[in-house]
């Protein structure tokens, strides 16, 4: 369990306060995906988005959500929060880190936050040019880092 949390703190602290990332949405087998401004509070990853798009409606019937950015996938469950305007931690980041953005929609009336709270994340890593495949499985508070045999 103590390495499951050092490691995981460490994966967040690597992955820094915010990334634009793939978010990838579903509903009724059918299966999209876009980039998204998002940013890391406490290990969840928070995103705005338009009640009137459809990646809120997709999120709305299921929950179920990934986000990817280069050799990281995360796999986890996104619920509303509401309006970007009533949460001053995640504007003040959102602010500092995408202030063309802030500006353009966080006050829109019909902007929505939206937090992924991750279940599992996989990220490939390299040492000395070797692959490994480094997994965290949140519900179960398990790490493991492999190397990568393609077996």
């Amino acid at each position: 369990m103590e390495q499951f949390s050092e490691k995981l703190r460490s994966f967040f602290a690597d992955f820094g306060k915010a990334r634009k990332m793939v978010l990838s949405t579903s509903a009724k087998d059918k299966v999209s995906s876009r980039m998204m401004s998002v940013v890391q509070l406490d290990g969840k990853f928070y995103f705005q988005t338009d009640k009137k798009l459809r990646k809120y409606r997709q999120i709305s019937v299921n929950q179920n959500v990934a986000l990817c950015i280069d050799n990281i996938q995360i796999e986890g469950v996104c619920k509303e929060i509401g309006s970007p305007l009533d949460n001053d931690v995640f504007c003040y980041a959102f602010r500092e880190c995408y202030k063309g953005s802030y500006d353009a929609y966080t006050s829109l009336e019909d902007e929505r936050l939206f937090a992924v709270e991750p279940v599992f994340i996989e990220r490939w890593i390299y040492f000395d040019g070797v692959p490994y495949i480094e997994t965290y499985d949140i519900e179960a508070e398990y790490y493991s880092c492999n190397e990568y045999s393609g077996v």
